[in-house]
């Protein structure tokens, strides 16, 4: 068999991306990649076109989507913490209608949390709702990078990581959470009931891993693996190399999936490339193998 390039998650403007589907599987062609995942944010829109042009360019195609969750765990000083998880849901039913529900409140909740990060922007720079509005595909599920490209569209910053260095970091004077998605245990039960396969994304990224002498969120995690977590996404830029080695143990005591992925965003998205991390023919057996909820196409 030939070397396989397997890249589980990808997104394209139904989303954040900056490219069409059909701009992200000609450059998924060009690039080798030889089964690739669309995993935009908290939409299925996408599907149908992917599986035409993974046809078209004899690319297998599993269908994803990124859930949009926020985990409320209790640390050891016995205080509530809340923050976002990305669920990455392979093969679910997109007409579940507990999934579809919860993805459309997810939708409008974004909405509503980008218009507070944009009025409070607004003091300070000449940007307004309808530029944001200008940059997004219609129908494309919102998010942060939309807010960032209007800015840049204004001439403020020059691409989006600067934006978010400057202005969209969490915690920062523009920061608001997302509110009205689901809990992060409650998402990995509705992916898990519409037939799908939850594989955390780039688990405690960019830093969000403990510091230098705490602990390893172990409870956390056994939490989420109890109610049904079937891997984790260890092989990305952003997960830091002492991260992996201790999610690749916590992996192997509980035999879970381990995947690789890109996490591409377009070329002038993020700096992260097609097939740059990858997931073994073995792991994407796997997750077919659980997957009850709809249908990849896959060629030999």
């Amino acid at each position: 068999m030939n070397h396989q390039v397997i890249d589980m998650h990808v997104h394209s403007n139904k989303s954040d991306g900056r490219e069409s589907v059909a701009e992200v599987f000609a450059a998924a062609a060009a690039a080798g990649v030889s089964t690739l995942a669309l995993t935009d944010h908290d939409t299925t829109s996408g599907w149908p076109e992917a599986r035409e042009l993974a046809a078209k360019h004899r690319i297998g195609f599993v269908p994803g989507i990124e859930v949009t969750t926020r985990a409320r765990v209790i640390d050891a000083n016995g205080q509530e913490r809340r923050f976002g998880v990305h669920m990455l849901a392979y093969l679910p039913d997109p007409n579940n209608a507990a999934l579809a529900a919860a993805l459309a409140e997810s939708v409008q909740s974004r909405e509503v949390r980008l218009r507070e990060i944009v009025a409070k922007i607004a003091n300070h720079f000449d940007v307004s709702w309808a530029d944001v509005e200008a940059e997004l595909t219609e129908g494309a599920t919102a998010g942060r990078p939309a807010v960032a490209d209007a800015l840049i569209a204004r001439g403020h910053f020059i691409n989006r990581g600067e934006v978010f260095e400057k202005v969209l970091y969490k915690g920062g004077p523009y920061y608001v959470p997302n509110r009205g998605v689901p809990e992060t245990k409650a998402a990995i039960r509705l992916i898990r009931e519409a037939g799908g396969v939850p594989v955390i994304a780039h688990p405690m990224a960019r830093g969000g891993g403990p510091k230098p002498g705490e602990p390893f969120p172990v409870d956390h995690f056994e939490d989420m693996i109890a109610e049904g977590l079937a891997g984790f996404e260890v092989y990305h830029r952003d997960v830091a190399p002492e991260v992996r080695e201790w999610l690749l143990g916590l992996a192997t005591k509980h035999d879970l999936v381990i995947t690789g992925s890109s996490d591409y965003h377009g070329a002038t998205g993020k700096p992260n490339l097609l097939g740059e991390n990858t997931t073994s023919p073995e792991m994407l057996e796997r997750i077919l193998d659980q997957g009850q909820g709809s249908v990849p196409l896959l060629f030999d």
